[in-house]
């Protein structure tokens, strides 16, 4: 019996002993480290923490897994910088941050807090997630962690994660691939929440999208997976301080994940006790309806019938294929408000792309229906949320992209499309009447068109027409910008293009971005032309490059650049330009080689010029215009280095007195966008002073401001205050240019910058006033105060170009994680 009792004293102490032991090998302090071989295991012993080596790679890395298969690691820390040696250590430094180590103690990566912990301690939870707290605290909710790697993922979701975005910060959460299953560092394909309009979640190879999972409809994300029920709930957080999705498991003991594969899949894993392995749950893209825009524009894609590509009712297959549809769907007949139209309800949908929508949440269907019907370029309407029966208008203009039908009514809806109403035999008598008075009609014009072309033909000018604006163009102006049909415009014609840019030749590329190639071009007359080729994924419909062309037609400035004519034959929308010899102004100024080729004298003139523009845009033009999309690359240099503002795709119109309006479409560029424009939508002029105080510093600084990271501040904003406080305000300029300027003139410059990117817009001048400021014409300028966006990470994202780029690190390896807004 003592035996007994003895037995079970030692197996007492000895469950205790290792109970402590389990404790403790979840965290370390600043006393204690890890080295490479040691481990931190989670309180439940799921995951661990530690060193390894990828593949065959001998590189060593510091990451996270769960605990039954070590080779599915879930986190990485030093992506980007590989510890060659297995030598590494992690520890907290005196000032409370993670490092990594490597054999010279040289820092290889940092959690880089801003705040300083006092007495800090490091943790592997049971979630996965990495953190840093207060030792003394008793609060363990993610709101008191001074850091957390669930904040910075790698290539893998787990329950409890959010992708989406921190609105107060800025920051964006968002899964990167792997480059490959050697090597953790951030690969090409993105997996990210878009929060336009509608929550929906894309797959990006770069820029381009390779798979489109939603929009958010109350319940789901469309298209997503149909078992979601059953093993996890998808939450959707909407918020004035963030925007973001996470999952969550029904039984706490199942072991799931979602990962992108180095391949660019997305797959929902859930682990397999009985075989000890991952099982595929879920794939995207799994069939070809689900590659983004497979059967192109105005078509819907059917896995279960053939043929998967089916052309909307009024449109018909186009026998000339692009290179990125399947198909290409064109109108079969011609588009009149006059024509009887009708909706035709289509269930079991995933809903188009949200590129060209408007939103309504106090409109019923019934008024939807109505609304989209009385305005000729709406397309389609459908419920925005499906909670309770169904609320809310959403309806779409232009082309309708990424249209599919979804399995048993589970991942989609109902959607409305426009149709013709009647039946082509109905209508042959009408038809009899009109050919017979054709002729009769179409000869006037027909003598017109000769005798135009003939002078135009003389002139040695490649243009096919030139004439009044066509019908499309002036009619329908809901937005009540003025139109007039006694406008004029020019026309080319494709095959004039292809011949002026050598068939869009390589050689003649002058660049590409997210709205598709430039190309250099000669006119038969000899005149040198810029010829944009707008891409079908660069998310502009007809009705923005519409309000591009008719926009820029009617502005004249010296710094604006100078529009010639378009096209809009066989599904094309091409513009055409004034060619600038010297490209774009962010082609010099960030570029370390190029930018000693503008000296001060030149950057003045820029800067002059832009504000010039702006002020011309706002004040003298006929209604005043908004940018809302003022960057460095939307300011071409010509032969002479004269600045000349260009990209009016987004632009906005005001009328009389107007002077601020909203929108639930937010597009243009982040670090360039004021707060009220990001956060909230409202723009106004006030809107345009803000990126010009962005661009201004970057002008004088050579830098950056979404890529400009200091110990201080992550931006150049906060930078350019920090010196500002410090009477220092010099040191912001380009060292090329410190024996050039006068220090007056630059500590100006740099007061008006401040000033105009003021957080409160009523505190930010106008730019009848910036140009005053700069000319020195106001002595008594007013101190600004501390600009928005001074401490917080600015996600370079274009969001009407849908410009994505995989920068998980920074060059010195130290992944940046200031969360604190100022």
């Amino acid at each position: 019996m003592e035996n007994l009792s003895s037995f079970y004293i030692i197996s007492y102490l000895t469950s205790l002993l290792a109970l402590q032991f389990s404790l403790a090998a979840d965290s370390i302090t600043p006393a204690t480290f890890i080295r490479d071989g040691e481990k931190l295991v989670s309180p439940s012993q799921r995951f661990e923490l530690g060193f390894f080596s990828p593949g065959n790679s001998k590189n060593r890395y510091l990451g996270v897994w769960y605990k039954k298969s070590p080779d599915t690691v879930v986190w990485v820390a030093n992506r980007n910088c590989p510890i060659l040696d297995p030598h590494g250590i992690l520890a907290i430094n005196n000032n409370g941050n993670l490092v990594l180590l490597n054999q010279a103690n040289g820092t290889i990566w940092s959690s880089n807090m801003s705040k300083e912990a006092k007495s800090p301690v490091a943790q592997l939870l049971d979630t996965g997630n990495l953190v840093l707290r207060e030792n003394f605290s008793n609060n363990t909710s993610e709101g008191s962690y001074l850091w957390q790697s669930f904040d910075f993922p790698s290539d893998t979701l787990l329950p409890g994660m959010k992708v989406g975005w921190d609105l107060k910060t800025g920051r964006e959460r968002y899964l990167t691939s792997w480059r490959t299953a050697d090597d953790p560092s951030p690969g090409k394909f993105t997996y990210r929440l878009d929060i336009h309009v509608l929550p929906q979640i894309f797959l990006y190879k770069g820029s381009l999208k390779l798979a489109r999972i939603g929009p958010w409809n109350g319940f789901i994300f469309e298209d997503g997976p149909t078992f979601i029920d059953y093993l996890y709930k998808i939450i959707l957080v909407d918020t004035e301080d963030e925007i973001y999705y996470r999952y969550e498991s029904y039984n706490n003991l199942s072991i799931m994940m979602l990962k992108i594969n180095p391949l660019g899949k997305i797959q929902r894993l859930l682990w397999n006790e009985g075989s000890s392995g991952w099982q595929v749950m879920f794939s995207a893209p799994g069939d070809v309806c689900q590659n983004y825009g497979h059967c192109g524009a105005n078509s819907i894609c059917n896995v279960d019938n053939p043929p998967k590509c089916e052309c909307l009712k009024g449109f018909k297959p186009n026998s000339q294929h692009n290179q990125t549809w399947a198909t290409t769907c064109v109108r079969s007949h011609l588009s009149d408000c006059k024509t009887a139209n009708q909706f035709k309800r289509f269930d079991d949908m995933k809903v188009p792309d949200l590129l060209d929508v408007s939103l309504n949440e106090g409109m019923n269907l019934e008024e939807c229906g109505a609304e989209c019907l009385n305005n000729c370029t709406c397309r389609a309407y459908a419920y925005f949320n499906l909670t309770r029966g169904g609320s809310g208008c959403l309806m779409w203009f232009g082309d309708l992209i990424d249209m599919r039908k979804t399995l048993a009514n589970l991942t989609g809806q109902s959607i409305y499309l426009r149709v013709p109403a009647s039946e082509p035999g109905k209508k042959r008598p009408l038809w009899i009447v009109v050919l017979a008075a054709l002729p009769v009609a179409i000869l006037p014009a027909f003598l017109i068109f000769y005798r135009r072309k003939k002078k135009l033909k003389e002139k040695g000018d490649i243009l096919l027409n030139h004439c009044l604006i066509a019908k499309e163009f002036c009619e329908g102006d809901s937005a009540g910008t003025g139109k007039s049909k006694e406008s004029w415009f020019l026309f080319f014609s494709l095959s004039s293009i292809s011949a002026a840019t050598d068939n869009f030749s390589e050689e003649n590329k002058l660049g590409e971005g997210g709205f598709g190639p430039v190309y250099k071009g000669k006119l038969l007359n000899g005149e040198e032309v810029a010829v944009k080729r707008l891409s079908s994924k660069s998310g502009q419909g007809l009705e923005e490059f519409k309000n591009e062309m008719m926009l820029i037609a009617k502005l004249q400035h010296r710094n604006l650049v100078r529009l010639f004519g378009c096209c809009i034959e066989q599904g094309e929308k091409i513009s055409i330009y004034e060619y600038m010899a010297n490209k774009s102004l962010d082609f010099f100024i960030f570029d370390p080689a190029r930018k000693d080729l503008l000296d001060w004298t030149t950057r003045v003139r820029i800067i002059e010029g832009v504000a010039q523009g702006l002020l011309y845009l706002h004040q003298y033009s006929r209604l005043r215009v908004i940018h809302r999309d003022l960057k460095a690359s939307n300011v071409l240099l010509d032969s002479d280095m004269n600045p000349k503002i260009s990209d009016f795709g987004i632009a906005r119109t005001f009328g009389g007195d107007e002077m601020q309006s909203n929108t639930n479409r937010i597009v243009g560029t982040y670090g360039y966008m004021s707060p009220e424009y990001a956060l909230h939508g409202l723009f106004s002029i006030k809107s345009d002073v803000f990126s010009f105080g962005v661009l201004l510093l970057e002008i004088l600084s050579s830098k950056k401001n979404t890529r400009f990271y200091n110990t201080d501040s992550l931006t150049l904003l906060g930078h350019a205050w920090n010196l500002w406080k410090d009477d220092k305000a010099w040191k912001l300029l380009d060292p090329t240019m410190q024996n050039e300027a006068l220090y007056s003139m630059v500590t100006r410059y740099i007061k008006v910058a401040l000033l105009c990117v003021q957080e409160n817009a009523t505190d930010r001048p106008t730019m009848l006033e910036v140009v005053a400021m700069l000319k020195d014409e106001i002595v008594n300028l007013p101190s600004p105060h501390q600009p928005a966006f001074s401490y917080v990470q600015i996600v370079e994202r274009s969001v009407l170009l849908a410009n994505i780029n995989a920068e998980a690190s920074l060059g010195n390896c130290l992944t940046l994680s200031v969360v604190d807004a100022r």
